[in-house]
């Protein structure tokens, strides 16, 4: 593991609150998160716990970025601080969800580690990836609960969060569709420029698109 990534050596030498994560999991943020470091940002996370990765984010990102808190417990709130808001509701409460992205208005990045159940994750999904600003990125992580019964998953059962993002890389190449009646490009086709999958974390990272072209240069 890169020991220079900056992530990871606030979480090894973390003296403030408790933070719990996967290690192979600080590469991956780092990768997908480091263009926003710096900038006028907009950081939204589902799964508050003890507040310490709310902490990890505020340091990550810098001066200029809103950090967002979102967990069903509502004593959770305790951990709001200056540049950390914290939001009290359930996540796969649609009615929910929609009055907080109409409140906090559209985000740049988030980070899903909420209760890990699969009608929570596609839940927040549907609701929040819609509204993010263009160039935003969607990580979503804990995904090893799609296998784990108790979470509602198992080995390729429908419903759970793999399973709908297998879907949605379909959905990423419909332009290239020639069953027009069945197989159609969506908002989230246009939407979205890319799809990430690693071991536990999904990755989607939003640029509008145009349908894509091709063409030939040079002789035989």
């Amino acid at each position: 593991m890169n020991k220079k990534n900056p992530l990871l050596k606030y979480f090894e030498n973390n003296d403030k609150r408790l933070i719990h994560k996967w290690m192979h999991y600080f590469n991956i943020y780092d990768r997908h998160f480091s263009k926003y470091r710096g900038k006028q940002v907009t950081v939204l996370e589902f799964g508050v716990f003890q507040g310490g990765s709310l902490q990890m984010w505020k340091n990550y990102f810098g001066k200029k970025a809103r950090i967002i808190g979102v967990d069903i417990n509502p004593e959770c709130k305790q951990f709001e601080e200056d540049r950390i808001e914290i939001y009290i509701g359930d996540q796969e409460d649609r009615t929910f969800l929609k009055k907080l992205i109409k409140k906090i208005g559209p985000v740049d990045v988030v980070i899903e580690d909420g209760g890990h159940t699969m009608g929570q994750q596609i839940a927040t999904f549907e609701e929040v990836y819609p509204h993010m600003k263009s160039d935003g990125v969607f990580l979503i992580e804990d995904l090893h609960t799609s296998y784990w019964h108790e979470y509602g998953g198992a080995y390729r059962k429908q419903g759970t969060f793999i399973e709908y993002a297998k879907d949605l890389i379909d959905q990423l190449n419909a332009w290239h569709s020639r069953d027009k009646e069945s197989f159609k490009v969506d908002d989230f086709t246009r939407q979205t420029d890319s799809i990430h999958a690693y071991d536990s974390i999904i990755v989607f990272e939003k640029q509008l698109r145009e349908p894509p072209m091709h063409k030939k240069t040079g002789g035989d």
